[in-house]
């Protein structure tokens, strides 16, 4: 059988293989270069930050809404971090990076972060559509608040509501991290089609489950406890985990075959 254009493409470099806690080194090169250009990280930070406020106030009385568009943030958060892999990015080669390196990232030359994006998008929605109809069709009593989340869905004594709800955001939340965990800042670094990015994607899965699990694990405990602490975590967590994430692609990826973008 022919192989596809996209995975023959993906072959034409390689991948690495990385210790299991080499996620806690990403974390550290994340911090340093956040602390060299801090402004466009904090400005990223603000943002998401106040968007999160904005939607948990608007939707405050709706908690089985929130609870599935907080959980589906954390599907497209990798392409709101396009601006920082490019600050990373021009750190990297021993550039001054600025605002304007960030701002740039987010007006691409082709298309393809656009549809990635656009992706990313659809899976976050079908998520949060899933989610709320979960709660409100199977949940014992109407959900408002956190509190009773915790009461009515977390903690019931009859039936396995949160069980479900937690098996179907991990079946739609694994692909989408093994799609997106390295792609995104390859889109941004290289010369290479969606496909054959997304197949690289699941070959640097595939080839480091533990760590790349653990990768996925320190991501979203981070980003909980940032939306934890009222959202302000995230002027912090949100560029940190961005940075980190442009040294998990340059750690995993062996480039050296494909043409850099400009």
């Amino acid at each position: 059988m022919r192989e596809s254009p996209a995975l023959v493409e993906s072959r034409r470099f390689g991948t690495r293989t990385v210790p299991m806690l080499r996620p806690l080194g990403w974390l550290m090169a994340g911090w340093r270069d956040f602390m060299r250009c801090p402004l466009p990280g904090l400005l990223h930070g603000l943002l998401l930050a106040a968007f999160g406020a904005v939607l948990f106030w608007a939707a405050r009385n709706q908690f089985w809404l929130l609870s599935g568009a907080f959980s589906g943030f954390l599907l497209v958060s990798p392409i709101l971090a396009t601006g920082l892999y490019a600050v990373s990015r021009q750190l990297q080669r021993g550039g001054k990076a600025s605002v304007g390196t960030s701002l740039a990232a987010w007006r691409p030359r082709d298309g393809r972060l656009v549809v990635f994006g656009v992706l990313l998008a659809f899976a976050g929605t079908g998520w949060v559509m899933t989610s709320a109809a979960l709660i409100t069709g199977f949940a014992p009593a109407p959900v408002r608040n956190p509190v009773e989340f915790l009461r009515v869905v977390v903690l019931a004594e009859q039936g396995h509501l949160f069980e479900i709800w937690l098996a179907l955001g991990g079946v739609l939340a694994a692909p989408v991290f093994a799609s997106s965990v390295v792609a995104i800042p390859l889109l941004l670094d290289r010369e290479i089609g969606i496909l054959a990015a997304v197949f690289t994607s699941w070959r640097v899965v595939m080839e480091n489950p533990v760590p790349l699990a653990l990768w996925a694990a320190l991501i979203m405990a981070l980003t909980l406890a940032g939306m934890a602490s009222v959202m302000l975590g995230l002027v912090i967590v949100v560029p940190w985990l961005a940075h980190a994430s442009w040294h998990a692609y340059r750690d995993l990826v062996d480039t050296s075959g494909l043409p850099e973008r400009p």
